[in-house]
């Protein structure tokens, strides 16, 4: 439990501190697929539980996989609610990271799911993240100033809001959405638009103002790319996902398939 805490701890002063940072991203729910990215140093594991079909005992075993690994777990919550907050948490995932979040109000309700009394409501079980027991007491001790929380920004009310999303200490950084940024400016897809690009500027620099860590999702990561994020002002990078990694592996392979067939 020590060596968890201290990983979790690690982990927050990089993004208090605004040091670079690196995360990966599971969609699929085998847990060698996590243990294959822990082998990157990666900071954290992401899973992706919104768009994906991992289940809760999957994602325990994610869970399980990146701790063992050496990587802090933070699930990405499907929606705000507070009893897949609650389980997540008590599988044992290092924190979370919380999609659409537009208002001080909606990451106000995720911090008091999150945080045990007296920053918080989260109600005490006995599960894997307390060691089925056995570390109970450490546990709950240091969660509250261990856990990690992540809110994402995806929608043109969160950038105008993202002075009071901050003003929560308990949120450790943001991560923009850009895909879903786009579509709430009525240009889906359209990720180097000026009007996209502009409100990602004005997060990172609030973000930088503030002193806070502001992170991006690298589609197609590469020497280049990744150098641009940092120069953009991003301080964590989530480096493609396996379905992503995949998704263009085949695209290569059915173009040798399909011009092998040709001849």
């Amino acid at each position: 439990m020590k060596e968890l805490i201290q990983r979790r701890l690690k982990l927050k002063a990089k993004l208090q501190k605004r040091k670079r940072v690196f995360g990966t991203w599971t969609s699929f729910g085998h847990p060698s697929i996590t243990e294959i990215f822990c082998r990157t140093g990666c900071d954290f594991i992401g899973i992706d539980v919104e768009h994906s079909t991992i289940s809760q005992e999957q994602s325990q075993r994610i869970i399980a996989a990146a701790q063992a690994g050496g990587a802090v777990c933070l699930p990405r919550l499907a929606s705000h609610n507070m009893e897949m907050t609650k389980r997540l948490l008590d599988s044992g995932a290092d924190g979370l990271i919380v999609p659409m979040i537009d208002t001080a109000n909606q990451i106000e309700r995720v911090i008091k799911w999150c945080k045990y009394s007296p920053q918080g409501t989260r109600s005490f079980g006995v599960a894997r993240a307390h060691g089925y027991g056995f570390d109970f007491d450490e546990y709950v001790k240091a969660w509250n100033k261990s856990s990690i929380l992540i809110a994402q920004i995806e929608s043109i009310t969160a950038v105008e809001n993202i002075k009071e999303i901050f003003s929560y200490e308990e949120v450790d950084a943001v991560m923009i959405g850009p895909y879903d940024l786009s579509a709430s400016l009525a240009i889906p897809g359209q990720l180097e638009h000026s009007r996209v690009r502009t409100l990602c500027r004005h997060v990172t620099e609030t973000c930088r103002k503030l002193g806070k860590s502001c992170g991006i999702h690298n589609i197609e990561p590469d020497g280049s790319s990744i150098r641009r994020n940092f120069s953009d002002g991003y301080t964590f990078v989530v480096l493609a996902s396996d379905s992503l990694v995949l998704w263009k592996w085949s695209e290569v392979m059915k173009r040798h398939i399909t011009q092998t067939k040709g001849r």
